[in-house]
């Protein structure tokens, strides 16, 4: 029957976590920043889902676009949905409508929404294809599904420092070994054909640190989940890094952001397709 949930393809595990060194670097997030490839698209009463709305900031910048009770914000579990409210709350937002589901499984009816959109969702999920598909089957026809991913492996900084190249294998591996797809931005074009989307516009777009303000927000966000949180317990237990070898790598991105010459850019790639 439309909408019914799909078979089990494991609840994604999110390598990140929501401490407060996460949430920090995700509140600066905002709809011109983060879904700028959307933004021409939208109209007020455009029915919207938005899939892993987390700290709800783009979640509130798409709500006051097309009317705050035309969208419906949907994560994962109760923690991260709580902490949507909060924000959606804070900025008087509370006609949005959020709930508890599974990317991979909708709990919506077939074309429900004008438009579904992501942003960094599919890069922890176990199966992206599947997610992207019912994306397509709660979008209405002519209706636009929008994504966008980071490429983690194409991130770039300077100066080269191997406490650095260490961080991002590390972050690899735990990512991996949680069932994601840290080079997810390079594969969302092959992914939406796959699940049978067409008229689909793949775009690029990077994020640059490099004032002294911009280089320690994204030095502090990396030393915070390097000490605490999912990743640090993580790579931990694993073995695969103890506290020591963590604190090296919170000190190379600490001395990255003191560089006068540092910068460091995140590679994305967004997908927008019509239904």
């Amino acid at each position: 029957m439309p909408g019914a949930p799909r078979p089990d393809r494991g609840r994604p595990a999110y390598t990140h976590g929501y401490g407060a060194a996460v949430l920090g670097s995700h509140r600066e997030r905002t709809a011109e920043n983060s879904a700028a490839h959307l933004l021409p698209h939208l109209r007020p009463g455009m029915r919207l889902l938005d899939v892993g709305s987390g700290a709800g900031t783009i979640t509130a910048d798409l709500a006051r676009l097309v009317g705050p009770r035309h969208v419906v914000a949907l994560e994962v579990g109760h923690e991260a949905a709580e902490l949507t409210r909060a924000e959606l709350a804070r900025q008087g937002l509370e006609e949005v409508e959020v709930m508890v589901g599974d990317a991979q499984a909708l709990p919506v009816p077939d074309g429900a929404f004008d438009v579904v959109h992501a942003h960094q969702v599919l890069q922890h999920l176990p199966g992206p294809v599947a997610a992207l598909s019912e994306f397509r089957r709660v979008a209405r026809p002519g209706g636009i599904v929008a994504v966008r991913d980071s490429d983690y492996e194409g991130f770039r900084w300077w100066p080269e420092l191997p406490g650095l190249d260490r961080w991002l294998q590390l972050y690899l591996r735990a990512a991996r070994a949680n069932g994601g797809t840290p080079d997810a931005g390079r594969r969302l074009l092959a992914w939406a054909h796959e699940a049978g989307l067409e008229d689909v516009t793949l775009s690029t777009s990077t994020q640059l640190y490099a004032t002294a303000e911009g280089r320690a927000s994204w030095a502090a966000t990396w030393t915070g989940r390097l000490t605490t949180g999912p990743f640090a317990e993580q790579v931990e237990r694993e073995g695969w890094a103890d506290a020591a070898s963590r604190e090296e790598m919170a000190r190379a991105f600490r001395d990255w952001a003191a560089h006068p010459d540092s910068c460091f850019t995140l590679l994305h790639l967004e997908v927008l397709a019509r239904r």
